[in-house]
C-alpha cells in the first residue's frame, strides 16, 4: 500500500465564520460547494465542513472535546513568516497557545487554535527543505544495518 493522505477535514461549528478566518490568514478555497470549502495545500486538500455533519458521516458521537490530540503544521521559510502567520491568526480571533520562539531542534515556531479549537503549529525548521509548492522535503535517512539476532547459536 502506498502511504498517502489526500484530504484532511476539519469539523467546524460555524462554516461561514471558519471559512472567513482561513481566508483572513491567507488561504484561498479552490472549491466552495454546499457549505464545504476545499483548500489546496501542496498535494493534500484541507476541507472545512460542519462538525455535526462530519460526526454523523463518520458515525461518531460528538462529545465536544476541546482537543483530540492532533496538531496540524504549516512549515514556512523564515522566522519572520512564522511571526506574520501567528499575528494574522491572532488578529482574526485565534487563541495563540504558544508564542513564536526558538525550538529545541534549532528552528522557530508558534502555535494557535483556530476558531473551532483545531491546533496549528507554524514552524520554520532549518532541517527541512521546502519545495516550490511549500511541500516539506525531509532529509534523506541513512540506511540502518539489519541488527536482528541470529537464530543459530555457535558452541
Amino acid at each position: 500500500m502506498k502511504q498517502s493522505i489526500s484530504l484532511i477535514t476539519l469539523g467546524v461549528a460555524d462554516y461561514a465564520r471558519a471559512k472567513a478566518f482561513y481566508e483572513a490568514i491567507g488561504w484561498s478555497p479552490a472549491m466552495d460547494v454546499e457549505d464545504t470549502a476545499f483548500f489546496r495545500a501542496n498535494g493534500v486538500v484541507l476541507t472545512l465542513w460542519s462538525r455535526d455533519k462530519l460526526a454523523a458521516d463518520m458515525g461518531i458521537a460528538d462529545d465536544g472535546a476541546r482537543w483530540g490530540g492532533v496538531a496540524l503544521a504549516h512549515n514556512v521559510a523564515t522566522d519572520d513568516e512564522v511571526d506574520r502567520v501567528i499575528a494574522l491568526a491572532r488578529a482574526n480571533g485565534a487563541e495563540v497557545s504558544r508564542e513564536p520562539a526558538p525550538t529545541f531542534y534549532g528552528g522557530y515556531a508558534g502555535a494557535f487554535r483556530d476558531l473551532d479549537g483545531h491546533v496549528w503549529e507554524v514552524a520554520h525548521n532549518p532541517g527541512f527543505g521546502l519545495a516550490g509548492d511549500g511541500s516539506v522535503v525531509l532529509p534523506r535517512a541513512e540506511p540502518r544495518p539489519n541488527h536482528l539476532p541470529c537464530a543459530t547459536a555457535q558452541a
